[in-house]
């Protein structure tokens, strides 16, 4: 169980938040507010869990505290909801499914002798909130974060808190994942899936080793992009970074996300702004699309493995539990697809006498779609999509003389993914929300939208 230091730091959050907004310039104290936040505070079991409300952990505390100082110092009109009525309806859609679900699962749920209790309209409002309330990193980055100095900014403050992470790590990489133990009094996960390869890998203050991993691969990208479009003594600092961080990014024992940055650091040290926009769009498609091929049975899950265990049995083992919870959730899901199951583990197969778990939610996708169903399932995953199929529509009408934001290619592909994550892992975070909203912002407010017209030479007579 968490510690009362744990409870102390995040009840204190608030006025840190205070501070920071007033010691810095709006964009920046929302940057390392967010990030700060999802770093180090404690992670879940860590919450307060008032009644009829939904836990309020380090994620949900910190955007409350970001959007009130925001409110209070700048006024509502300060904010803004996205220009394009595709994005706004996907924002209704993601906040209001909840209450259709509800409205939907009202009976109980019985696998022999245990049963599941149906869905109470305060269990809406309770959904509809927290909806509410992890929308507000987007808004708020579409707000405040929406010009280039804004990226930069991003980039560096995923650089410099990475960087003081990193030492964190580092700890946990030699004398074993201990951190979250040691000061807030509680594992938060699991301690054998934290031993890979005859090693550890760190979680420090985060979910999953899983999750550090992919901060990593998100830093060591942002490195690379400032080191890529800098000069003189910064970009030596930031060459010697990227060098750190990819050390760091092996040493996180990820195969996945080491194989993201293999991918990423290419594209964002040589290749044009055009390509970048298009294969982060493509990777957002495949995200998007991932759950119609898994039902079609597009996905070539015998040769993927038979791949696998030639490098690695046990990561095919691993892959082919995740392939068949999968498949038995889907089914699962198939029975109520319009509004899912539901909260209170409804969406899973239960043990019909201890009624204990018999399946594993790992990615996003499917968790969504089981509680959910597939219309929240599309407003998250398009929703999170939207500002990276807009770059990429926007990015035709380019011409090469046109300026756009040296930032904005890698940012969108650190988001795509981010977002291709979710389909082996839950790794929605924060930050990912403020990403798509800083995107979304620029590209609605400094991209044009259509070629302008030419330009007729005329004589006078």
């Amino acid at each position: 169980m968490p510690n009362a230091l744990a409870y102390l730091v995040l009840a204190s959050w608030p006025l840190i938040s205070v501070i920071l907004f007033y010691k810095l310039p709006v964009g920046r104290a929302l940057i390392w507010s967010l990030l700060a936040a999802y770093l180090f505070l404690p992670p879940p079991p860590a919450v307060f869990d008032f009644p009829a409300m939904p836990p309020l952990d380090k994620d949900s505390i910190a955007a409350l505290a970001a959007f009130g100082m925001c409110v209070f110092l700048y006024g509502k009109d300060s904010l803004y909801l996205p220009r394009s009525l595709v994005a706004k309806a996907l924002m209704v859609l993601f906040v209001a499914t909840p209450l259709a679900t509800v409205l939907t699962n009202s009976e109980p749920v019985f696998f022999g002798q245990v049963g599941l209790p149906g869905l109470r309209l305060i269990e809406a409002a309770a959904l509809m909130v927290q909806q509410a309330m992890i929308l507000m990193p987007f808004v708020l980055a579409y707000s405040f974060l929406r010009s280039e100095a804004d990226q930069r900014d991003i980039l560096f403050g995923f650089v410099a808190l990475g960087f003081a992470y990193s030492l964190l790590m580092l700890v946990e990489v030699r004398l074993s994942p201990q951190l979250n133990f040691w000061i807030w009094g509680y594992y938060q996960h699991n301690f054998d899936q934290l031993i890979r390869f005859g090693g550890f890998r760190p979680i420090v203050f985060l979910y999953h080793g899983l999750w550090v991993a992919l901060f990593a691969m998100m830093m060591l990208g942002s490195a690379v992009a400032l080191f890529r479009h800098s000069s003189g003594k910064p970009k030596l600092w930031y060459a010697g970074l990227s060098a750190y961080f990819s050390v760091i990014m092996i040493l996180c024992k990820s195969v996945a996300a080491i194989a993201y940055a293999a991918l990423l650091l290419p594209m964002v040290l040589l290749v044009g702004r055009l390509w970048q926009f298009r294969l982060a769009a493509f990777l957002a498609l495949l995200a998007v699309c991932y759950p119609i091929m898994k039902g079609l049975e597009w996905i070539p899950e015998a040769q993927i493995l038979e791949r696998i265990t030639a490098l690695d049995q046990d990561r095919a083992g691993s892959l082919k539990f995740r392939f068949d919870n999968e498949r038995v959730l889907l089914d699962r899901a198939y029975l109520k697809p319009v509004f899912g199951w539901g909260s209170w583990g409804r969406n899973h197969i239960l043990d019909p006498v201890t009624g204990a778990l018999l399946t594993v939610t790992d990615g996003r996708w499917i968790i969504t779609i089981g509680v959910f169903g597939w219309v929240g399932y599309l407003a998250e995953f398009l929703l999170f999509s939207w500002p990276l199929f807009v770059l990429f529509a926007r990015s035709f009408v380019l011409r090469a003389q046109d300026h756009t934001s040296p930032y904005l290619g890698a940012m969108a592909l650190i988001l795509a993914f981010n977002l291709f994550d979710l389909l082996p892992n839950a790794t929605i975070t924060p930050l990912t929300w403020m990403l798509g909203g800083a995107l979304l912002g620029y590209t609605e407010h400094h991209m044009p939208r259509k070629r302008p017209p030419k330009t007729t030479l005329t004589t006078v007579m």
